[in-house]
């Protein structure tokens, strides 16, 4: 294994951008690209950021993906949009779904953008913080090929199906929650077994719908837990009607693993984003101050043990990420030997890599 390695954000940020265009992508999107898996690491999300760069390059040289797909938008409403993402790379549909989102959303109060005909979009997270910087709450939700059982199952229902959100404040920086609603990330699964370790017994069912520790059978063998139970099933049942069947995408086992399929096919996922202006329904000041005075609340409430306050979701990293700022990104060996050998298909000789 690999050591772990300091890098800073521009450093990072400039090799995705050099991967990316030196196969052909346009610089704009390879920016779009880059931006969103350096804001994944630098949240120390290494699940869903720089770490996928090597499938989605594969999927890109392949065809399966479209380095030069314009997404579009199809049909349109005074608050909603539909997008065909023309089978460009998830980051760069699904930005231009926001956008348009946020857009809508300016002049309704609220909008609904869904994108269908695009693939795997990252860490949901992402969006939602772009509804934030507009001084905007914002959801972001996708489907999935199914990895997930459902209770009573004995093979995978549902897909991974995230779901994120963002809330901007005053004083604080956004709340920003990004889950999976399967117990945890299929990512994290992958992550543990290249480290050699032993997954918890709550992570996975066996083809028996039995617990295992075993990470090697997934997914072929294996399927995740849902998000508590039933709540998380019916929570992905949700993102699947909004972000699949309204969107017109792929839906259920219609949609491809962007991994393991066929990478020369389109995975046909789709995605969905809401967004709501606060200040169409009150002073954006008056909103920020109630949200601080919430987030203060919490943080004032009591705690156990030798615990400062308690946390919002997305407090953890956004301080991470205003630490790599300064002192850069700390990549895991994991991360830094997917990145090595990615280096060394394409032939960058990155310096910081050797």
């Amino acid at each position: 294994m690999v050591d772990s390695i300091t890098v800073s954000v521009k450093e990072l940020h400039a090799y995705g951008v050099s991967v990316l265009t030196s196969i052909g992508m346009n610089k704009q999107d390879a920016l779009t690209i880059a931006d969103k898996l350096v804001l994944t690491d630098s949240w120390g999300t290494f699940t869903h950021g720089n770490k996928l760069l090597g499938d989605y390059v594969t999927r890109l040289q392949a065809g399966g993906t479209n380095p030069l797909g314009r997404p579009r938008i199809v049909s349109e409403g005074p608050a909603w949009a539909i997008v065909d993402g023309d089978n460009a790379a998830g980051q760069v549909g699904c930005d231009f779904a926001m956008r348009k989102a946020i857009e809508l959303a300016k002049l309704a109060g609220i909008s609904y953008v869904g994108v269908k005909n695009t693939s795997h979009f990252g860490a949901a997270g992402v969006y939602p913080a772009m509804a934030a910087e507009a001084n905007m709450i914002g959801l972001a939700m996708a489907n999935d090929i199914p990895s997930v059982c459902a209770p009573g199952s004995r093979k995978a229902v549902m897909g991974t199906n995230p779901l994120a959100y963002s809330i901007p404040a005053g004083e604080h920086p956004p709340i920003l929650l990004d889950i999976a609603t399967s117990t945890v990330a299929g990512g994290k699964v992958y992550a543990a077994l290249q480290r050699g370790e032993t997954i918890p017994t709550d992570w996975i069912i066996d083809s028996d719908g039995n617990p295992t520790t075993d990470g090697s059978l997934y997914p072929l063998k294996a399927a995740l837990a849902p998000m508590t139970g039933h709540k998380g099933y019916g929570m992905a049942l949700l993102h699947e009607n909004l972000a699949g069947v309204l969107t017109g995408a792929s839906i259920s086992w219609q949609v491809l693993n962007w991994i393991f399929d066929d990478k020369t096919k389109p995975t046909g996922h789709g995605a969905a984003f809401i967004v709501i202006n606060p200040e169409a329904m009150m002073p954006l000041d008056k909103f920020f101050q109630r949200v601080d005075d919430l987030i203060n609340e919490i943080h004032n409430s009591p705690t156990v043990n030798e615990i400062e306050h308690l946390l919002v979701p997305g407090e953890m990293e956004w301080k991470r990420r205003e630490a790599a700022l300064i002192k850069g990104i700390n990549m895991p060996s994991d991360v830094v030997s997917k990145m090595r050998d990615l280096d060394n298909q394409i032939g960058l000789n990155t310096h910081w890599l050797n």
